[in-house]
């Protein structure tokens, strides 16, 4: 076993990137043939969790025979106040990313943003999708992008080394967005690599994709206005959504420094000083 564990471990990140690949195409495949209405989005949903539940099973019953390094990032019940200012902080970041792609994407070629129109009537159909893209893909795609494929190496340097490298990856697979999905991927690594808990990226994963339903029916509602491009995939709000995100922020922030100091004694395995 320790000579296929040798031979394995470094190519965890290719291994768990295809693993990866393969359930997002499973669980796509209802959609992609067309079936109609709620059904081919339920089955979606189901193929999801069936995906969900094998990924447990192998990052947390086969992973630790193979790789003895995987159980310092068990899987443990999270800090609830921990998670909701992580939730909190989201819309900021999520903000943010969008004008740093925006000032590096300006350095190569002019960047043109247009108005975002979104009429109410797409809004069933997108959220039905932001079911699945809020509470179920960021629990799948974590698993296979960080906690799989991180987790077999001890070292922190390592770690590292292959948070970049599946941040790389993870930006190819979103080709359309590649700065905005690597540099989410470099957050969700760096988070998982700091607390050793997947719940906390996981949280993070999800309250940004929700961020950016929520801005899309923000502008629909006639709340205030966006401005985007597709390529890369550019949201700029207006000032208003940009003072509430940082109002979050602030909040998010008072939670989780409230929170940690008298928890980072007592509960061992809790965040991890770098």
């Amino acid at each position: 076993m320790s000579k296929l564990s040798n031979v394995l471990k470094p190519l965890m990140p290719l291994l768990a990137t295809a693993y990866g690949v393969a359930l997002i195409y499973v669980t796509a495949l209802p959609l992609d043939r067309n079936i109609p209405g709620i059904w081919g989005e339920l089955l979606s949903w189901l193929l999801t969790i069936a995906g969900i539940g094998l990924t447990l099973f192998l990052v947390f019953r086969v992973e630790p025979k193979m790789f003895p390094a995987v159980k310092q990032f068990p899987l443990k019940r999270p800090m609830f106040r921990v998670i909701a200012g992580v939730l909190l902080l989201a819309p900021l970041w999520f903000i943010t990313k969008g004008y740093v792609v925006y000032g590096l994407t300006s350095l190569v070629h002019t960047v043109q943003m247009d108005p975002l129109n979104y009429p109410m009537s797409e809004l069933r159909e997108d959220l039905l999708a932001s079911v699945h893209a809020v509470l179920l893909a960021p629990i799948l795609e974590e698993l296979c992008f960080r906690q799989m494929a991180i987790s077999p190496f001890r070292r922190r340097g390592a770690q590292i080394t292959v948070c970049v490298v599946m941040a790389i990856l993870f930006g190819i697979l979103h080709i359309r967005n590649f700065p905005g999905a690597f540099l989410d991927a470099i957050i969700y690594g760096v988070i998982f690599i700091w607390s050793r808990n997947i719940w906390y990226s996981i949280a993070l994963h999800a309250a940004g994709n929700l961020t950016a339903t929520l801005l899309a029916v923000y502008c629909g509602l006639g709340l205030g206005n966006l401005q985007m491009t597709n390529t890369p995939v550019i949201i700029l709000p207006d000032t208003k959504a940009i003072v509430g995100s940082i109002v979050l922020t602030i909040v998010g922030i008072l939670l989780i420094t409230r929170f940690l100091p008298s928890k980072l004694q007592h509960q061992s395995g809790g965040f991890h000083c770098l």
